[in-house]
């Protein structure tokens, strides 16, 4: 008999502990929102975010988070990514108070490829957003 697959709902929520174990619940869902969770899609404190996530702590593809750990873009406190902006950020293209990268645009250093980087970004989001 063939065992039963495990698939993720479309979205999940869990907060706080397992009333039985004592552990922390994990939301783990297509869209998943908790404390800790992990989701294509998620809304954590702590979580891993597939595609996105908004928390506190991210790590995932693209990510809002006041540490974001990312592989392609990458917004908050602490940041990395192929583009990172940040207080303090590590990446291909960086806008930042602080910034180590290759193309950086921060309060030390103004690289004319970040710079044009940047502003091209800044134009698409306000045509995008039909900010005049």
């Amino acid at each position: 008999m063939a065992k039963p697959r495990n698939y993720w709902p479309l979205v999940h929520i869990a907060f706080g502990k397992n009333k039985k174990t004592g552990k922390w619940l994990i939301a783990k869902g297509i869209v998943a929102i908790g404390q800790y969770a992990i989701g294509v899609i998620t809304i954590a404190q702590f979580g891993v975010g597939l595609l996105f996530g908004f928390d506190q702590f991210m790590a995932g593809f693209t990510a809002i988070s006041q540490f974001a750990l990312t592989i392609h873009f990458g917004i908050g406190q602490f940041v990395t990514g192929k583009t990172a902006i940040g207080q303090f950020a590590y990446g291909q293209y960086v806008l930042a108070r602080v910034g180590y990268g290759e193309f950086v645009w921060s309060v030390s250093r103004k690289d004319p490829v970040a710079v044009e980087y940047f502003e091209r970004l800044w134009t698409a989001f306000k045509q995008y957003f039909g900010i005049n």
